[in-house]
């Protein structure tokens, strides 16, 4: 399985990014799918996860700002994010809620105060 995310970036506080996962090498449609994040020093957690039948988790830190969605024909996830603040930076990866596929390359999200 190949797990390649992109859109991340450099952002001032308060402005948005939208990441995408493109998943290759595996059924995806079946798979509940998250967003996880790992920054310095930090262990990596689950930021936001959706099932196969659109029902959706965010941890509280995130609720109302990021919006997860996903596109079965494309095999694709994305994360919306919105207000973004400078706590939010941190290497992104989507993979299954709980993950087991083969962790990608992640996308660098960095957020000036």
């Amino acid at each position: 399985v190949q797990l390649q995310a992109s859109g991340g970036g450099l952002v001032q506080a308060g402005g948005s990014l939208r990441l995408s996962c493109a998943v290759s090498g595996s059924i995806f449609s079946i798979y509940n799918v998250g967003w996880y994040r790992q920054a310095p020093g930090k262990q990596r957690e689950l930021v936001a996860s959706r099932t196969r039948v659109g029902s959706t988790y965010y941890i509280e830190a995130v609720k109302g700002r990021f919006t997860i969605s996903r596109d079965n024909s494309e095999k694709t996830v994305y994360l919306q994010m919105n207000s973004l603040r400078p706590e939010d930076t941190a290497v992104y990866y989507c993979n299954r809620d709980p993950a087991e596929w083969r962790w990608g390359q992640g996308a660098q999200v960095t957020v000036s105060s």
